[in-house]
């Protein structure tokens, strides 16, 4: 029997949530005696449980996608009026909204002028690995397959974008994986990998020559990075670093895929996180704050020499890329990337995730000199980290019961939802996360901080 439900009476949803979602990272044996939370409201940069508790969000979702806030009417109404109009064609086909958003996109993108669209971050990095191994096989005979990715960097949750991610946790029981993906060595200089050397961004970019030549510089066809590496601990790479890179990925003809899936569209202060190093990327993968959650969309941006690769033979009908994807063609996911992108412009978002991001930047490191645990501090725009040491000396990591201690007391004494590397690597998830949404005020900023410091306060003691 249907009963209708008290509008402030949420107790059936929490009920149909226990017994029948199977929510993401979680484990479930809590819910038997725990009820699961349910957000059931976003305005800004705050959202609402089923309770009626109001929390202050300061990582966009969860998982740095809500660039631009909750409650967005611009970007509800353009996906409405779409969809009655043409909610789907398959990609194969063009669609209003996908041919312009695209045209808006490439402009902030110079070097880049194809667009393939697909839904998640996980699905365009296999985009880009496919391109890969098909020029692979159309000018290398195959050979030229291998696909180098780095340590602690974080391309997506398939079984081949695991094999290219470097979270080791994420990854165990899920073998064996995809093979042709070959690691490298990380960039945080904190912890230095070779002692402490001078240039050591040059230092970490020559590691990635050295595994060329270890595996055969003819036998590697792509490397993908993220510009300032997010999941893995929020890591900006040191001076020197990228300029290597690019001279390496020109020296021995490899494609330089860049995954922008966190930091694109505007995370890090500029419209993508590798426009900070001055390199022209061969591909550009993104998704996450592209449409801030208002629609499912990912892209795969390439520039017009990769492209014409799969134009070069017209006449072998197996040297188009032959990749297709479902919801790539739904035009909710453009329409909403575009009046996103619009609110981006409009507001000068760009210009606060810069100012901002400074003002959160200093106000970390003054937790960093009230708190011994608190080991680093690094970041660009609003996209930050703090890494948590149990001695500062020895830089020994912080256990991650007491990294997500800190976690839980911001989010039950101040109400505050902050991030922290999770599961992703043994011994080092320790490092908190805040990648709040670009419309973050000094008093959000300082609410965070307030709640970090708190937190910090109350777990030692």
């Amino acid at each position: 029997m249907n009963v209708k439900q008290n509008i402030n009476d949420y107790s059936s949803v929490v009920e149909n949530d226990r017994n029948h979602i199977w929510h993401h990272l979680s484990q479930h044996k809590k819910y038997e005696t725990v009820d699961p939370l349910v957000i059931i409201e976003g305005k800004g940069m705050r959202v609402w449980n089923q309770a009626g508790r109001e929390h202050l969000d300061a990582v966009s979702g969860g998982v740095w996608t809500v660039n631009v806030g909750y409650g967005r009417t611009k970007i509800a109404d353009a996906v409405r009026d779409q969809l009655v109009k043409m909610n789907y064609f398959a990609g194969a086909m063009g669609t209003i909204p996908g041919a312009n958003f695209a045209e808006r996109l490439i402009e902030k993108m110079p070097g880049m002028s194809r667009v393939y669209y697909s839904n998640s971050g996980s699905e365009a990095n296999e985009k880009a690995y496919k391109i890969v191994r098909q020029l692979s096989h159309q000018k290398h005979g195959g050979k030229k397959h291998k696909i180098l990715f780095r340590e602690r960097d974080y391309h997506g949750t398939t079984i081949t974008a695991l094999s290219s991610g470097g979270h080791t946790q994420r990854g165990a029981a899920y073998g064996p994986f995809t093979p042709g993906f070959v690691s490298v060595p990380h960039c945080l200089e904190y912890r230095s990998q070779w002692g402490d050397v001078e240039d050591y961004g040059v230092r970490a970019a020559n590691a990635i020559e050295e595994v060329i030549l270890r595996e055969g510089a003819d036998t590697v066809g792509g490397l993908i990075l993220e510009p300032i590496t997010a999941g893995g601990g929020v890591i900006v790479p040191p001076q020197g670093y990228w300029d290597r890179v690019q001279e390496i990925c020109k020296k021995y003809d490899i494609i330089l895929i860049i995954d922008e899936v966190v930091c694109g569209m505007g995370r890090t202060g500029t419209w993508f996180g590798y426009q900070h190093y001055g390199i022209q990327p061969d591909i550009v993968t993104m998704a996450k704050g592209v449409a801030s959650g208002y629609a499912a969309i990912s892209c795969t941006v390439t520039t017009e020499a990769l492209f014409n690769e799969f134009k070069s033979n017209a006449d072998d009908p197996m040297s188009y890329f032959r990749d297709i994807s479902t919801f790539g063609g739904c035009t909710a996911g453009p329409t909403a990337a575009l009046a996103n992108l619009e609110i981006l412009e409009e507001e000068n978002l760009l210009a606060n995730t810069t100012a901002m991001g400074d003002y959160m930047l200093d106000a970390l490191e003054g937790l960093k000199a009230k708190h011994a645990m608190v080991g680093d501090v690094r970041g660009k725009g609003l996209f930050t980290g703090v890494e948590l040491v149990a001695d500062r000396d020895s830089k020994a990591p912080m256990d991650e019961s007491v990294v997500q201690a800190v976690v839980a007391d911001c989010f039950k004494e101040s109400a505050v939802v902050i991030g922290a590397t999770n599961r992703s690597f043994e011994g080092f998830n320790n490092t908190l996360c805040f990648s709040p949404a670009l419309i973050a005020t000094k008093d959000d900023i300082d609410e965070i901080i307030n709640a970090v410091d708190g937190a910090l306060t109350r777990v030692v003691n």
